[in-house]
């Protein structure tokens, strides 16, 4: 085999792909990070036979065992966070404190889950009947595919691999086709420090057309966890639903932000600029939608357009960078396109929206605000995925209520305001799966629930105890003593 290629990791081994491709860094289109192989269709089947092969033994580990292997391997990813971190950034363009802090949170993950996998207990319940008991436990669902997003290419595997182990479950991992560098070193590490027979855990990368849709419409693959498009989730649902699997996904949302007249007005703008533009703003839980009571309106959208102007948005891996590219030239484009569409909709390009040349070619964009646009503009009904926010003025706090909720999608919403009385309003009525207050609407512990609602999520929460819902299946059992 040619030292070089990164290859899948397949029932125990590293194994040569049908395809290569190289995997550059946005920051600096000169750097070529390594050659990864690509799978195909028969190749993904392969990796689904040997979990489905692998199946029955590593459910029959103890709790301990399991446990046991996560804890290794979520030491082994904080021992390398900085390497990690080193190789997230250069690959995907967020800063390389963002990234450090990514590898460090898989870790923590994992060894999370360690602990989660001795806690997945059950009930004995009393019978209606005398001489019956009634035993309820937690079995795993036997092969799951876990198909993983471009923007936490180390964060959001971890969050879906941990649990589908913890439980019992085998795994065939599908990263995204842009980021396999850091799919690839997680897997390293899980064979090199987590002692898992062969078969548990598959690395195939490689297209969704043909890895994806392979592990979709497999009928042994029984669990499918997606992040991803709502297009191709809805795919994936369906593909999913009619052969009778359980599936959950993440598709993204249209997030907003609603300053009240009552808000601490720095406050307000630091927590919008974070939320809408770090990581450059290619987070599903972003607030793309600042949505701005008339009274504090003006001064607010200074107050952003003076602390944006502070930004550092370069190279993620110089450091003060504040911003860094954008993950791909596609995407770039798809930014630019809907700056250009928001203009031509009506609306005012108060600051930034520009391409922009550094030391290095990469994917640069400065942030942009977008002012004098309604609810009904396509930049504000749709996802835009980058460092793109538009700005909504409300007369008042019904309107803004009003708004938040008026989206097809349902993931993160956010609320800046001094009282009380808004905030506990809010957090009731806001038609939303995480709720924010005077935080970023992107930011989650490890530990709690993530998912949202409507068009935004479907299936059973990811993350924290929760996660049990989905990597697991209930059994009833009944026991005559006579």
């Amino acid at each position: 085999m040619n030292s070089s290629l990164h290859y899948n990791y397949v029932g125990g081994d590293w194994v040569n792909g049908a395809t290569e491709r190289h995997n550059l860094n946005p920051s600096d289109l000169s750097d070529s990070i390594g050659i990864y192989v690509g799978a195909n269709e028969a190749q993904t089947q392969a990796a689904i036979d040997a979990a489905f092969d692998a199946r029955t033994a590593w459910a029959c580990w103890t709790a301990e065992q399991r446990a046991d292997a996560l804890d290794r391997i979520g030491t082994s990813i904080l021992a390398s966070a900085k390497e990690l971190g080193h190789l997230l950034s250069r690959e995907e363009g967020k800063t390389l404190a963002e990234g450090i802090g990514e590898a460090a949170r898989a870790g923590r993950i994992f060894k999370y889950f360690a602990a989660e996998a001795l806690r997945c207990g059950g009930d004995l319940l009393p019978a209606i009947r005398p001489g019956v008991s009634v035993e309820v436990t937690r079995e795993p669902e036997g092969v799951v595919g876990i198909i993983t997003p471009w923007n936490f290419p180390l964060a959001i595997p971890a969050w879906k691999i941990a649990p589908a182990l913890a439980y019992g479950n085998t795994v065939v991992f599908k990263p995204a086709d842009l980021v396999p560098g850091s799919a690839w070193a997680l897997t390293e590490i899980i064979h090199r420090v987590g002692g898992l027979p062969p078969g548990v855990f598959n690395l195939v990368m490689g297209p969704g057309s043909k890895v994806g849709n392979t592990l979709a419409n497999a009928p042994k693959v029984r669990a499918l966890s997606f992040t991803g498009s709502a297009t191709t989730g809805r795919q994936v649902g369906l593909a999913c639903m009619e052969r009778g699997a359980k599936v959950q996904m993440e598709m993204g949302g249209k997030n907003p932000l609603v300053v009240l007249n009552d808000a601490d007005l720095q406050s307000a703008a630091s927590v919008a600029i974070q939320g809408s533009f770090y990581s450059t703003g290619q987070r599903c839980t972003g607030s793309s939608r600042l949505i701005v009571e008339a009274g504090i309106h003006d001064a607010f959208v200074e107050a952003m357009r003076q602390q944006m102007s502070a930004l550092s948005i370069g190279h993620a891996l110089k450091q003060g960078t504040d911003i860094g590219p954008v993950a791909s030239e596609d995407q770039l484009q798809q930014d630019l396109e809907y700056i250009r569409i928001g203009v031509a909709e009506g609306g005012r390009l108060y600051c930034g929206g520009s391409q922009l040349e550094r030391e290095t070619e990469g994917f640069y964009l400065s942030p942009a605000l977008l002012t004098e646009t309604d609810n009904s503009m396509r930049i504000n009904r749709e996802e835009i995925f980058g460092p793109v926010a538009s700005v909504i003025r409300v007369g008042s706090y019904e309107e803004a209520l009003h708004t938040a909720n008026d989206t097809v999608f349902g993931l993160s919403s956010g609320i800046c305001t001094t009282s009380l009385k808004y905030a506990s309003d809010f957090k009731r009525r806001s038609a939303a799966g995480m709720v924010m207050v005077n935080v970023p609407t992107a930011g989650v512990d490890y530990h709690a629930p993530f998912g949202g609602r409507k068009g935004s999520s479907y299936g059973a929460r990811e993350q924290g105890a929760y996660a049990r819902e989905f990597y697991t299946v209930i059994k009833t059992a009944y026991t005559s003593a006579g």
